[in-house]
């Protein structure tokens, strides 16, 4: 990548995605792309380099050594070699078999280390906007995969609609930097085709081969045969996905003006509505009800039993649930509280 790097239709098509979300990616924001030098990632940073002059950007590079395989260290250095070389400083974390030995808790530790590092970039940055917003690589073929694992595993709305374009990095705090995937409307296959118009190097990790990783099974087994049936049902798993959070959204907002009216602070719910209402539209109160009351997603069979417990013609009860919560319920309102 040069000063006089082409403005190709891939730079063209990302541009103009961006200026239909300008919330997503705000001019003058500081931008800590988690690159892993895989052919996704790598295309995602020549596409920001350039575009970076016009959106005013500060880009800030990050790489996860997850230390799965003898050569992920020497992948690092090669990486952070080839990025000095260009200006582009690297910025390297490395972790352990003992700490990132699942892709969860790899994906955690990925996640904590970007965490860390966007406050201390935002503490650096002086000027009007000092925020910091975390920028990963997934493309559609990524959210198609994700839909098909969730499909197979059993999941609920909220599961169809993972994936997102943005949210929270650390879902869980309020203050958490922003994560941003701009790739969602791109397939594997185009983010191959960037890095060849654009000569860019790629580095693969030999962990995107083991059959062992669900992921991988789905990427080199499902999906070919699909593509080979349907062409292009990647994309459109993706948009599905889309289309899936879009719902899961209105959904919740919905949910939350209901709950304003039967929710009496220090009461909790009224009973009565709730009992008026058929199963699952009492179940998803419920269930929005008590996340907003800081209890974690409960099983999908222990929502349902307390749905139906506090349903007509049902006595007075109580239900102790996950981290020390109590859940009971009177003729009138259902309440939480802490064990005693």
């Amino acid at each position: 990548m040069t000063a006089s790097e082409p403005w190709l239709h891939w730079h063209d098509r990302l541009h103009r995605q961006l200026l239909q979300s300008p919330n997503l990616m705000p001019k003058g924001t500081t931008l800590l792309l988690a690159l892993s030098g895989g052919q996704d990632s790598m295309a995602l940073l020549g596409l920001l380099h350039t575009l970076r002059k016009q959106h005013h950007w500060t880009l800030k590079l990050w790489h996860g050594d997850h230390g799965w395989h003898p050569g992920s260290a020497a992948i690092a250095e090669d990486l952070a070699q080839w990025c000095a070389r260009r200006g582009l400083p690297l910025m390297v974390s490395r972790g352990t078999a003992e700490i990132t030995g699942s892709e969860a808790a790899a994906r955690a530790w990925r996640y904590s280390e970007l965490s860390q590092l966007c406050d201390q970039l935002s503490n650096t940055v002086t000027g009007s906007d000092s925020s910091c917003t975390v920028l990963t690589a997934h493309t559609a073929s990524d959210r198609a995969e994700t839909l098909l694992m969730q499909i197979s595993r059993g999941t609920d709305l909220a599961g169809l609609s993972s994936l997102r374009r943005s949210r929270l990095l650390q879902a869980d705090a309020n203050d958490s930097p922003k994560l941003v995937r701009p790739l969602l409307d791109f397939t594997r296959q185009e983010t191959a085709a960037i890095c060849q118009d654009l000569q860019l190097p790629v580095w693969q990790d030999p962990s995107n081969n083991d059959p062992g990783i669900e992921r991988n099974r789905i990427r080199h087994e499902v999906l070919p045969v699909l593509e080979s049936l349907h062409a292009g049902c990647s994309r459109r798993m993706a948009r599905l996905s889309e289309r899936m959070s879009q719902i899961y959204d209105t959904q919740r907002t919905l949910v939350d003006l209901s709950l304003q009216s039967i929710n009496s602070p220090g009461n909790g719910l009224q009973r009565h509505p709730l009992q008026a209402l058929a199963p699952d539209p009492r179940r998803t109160l419920l269930q929005r009800w008590l996340q907003r009351q800081g209890v974690r997603s409960l099983q999908a069979r222990q929502l349902e039993e307390l749905s139906h417990a506090i349903g007509p013609q049902q006595p007075p009860g109580e239900r102790h649930l996950p981290e020390g919560h109590r859940l009971h319920w009177c003729r009138d309102w259902v309440q939480l509280g802490n064990k005693d």
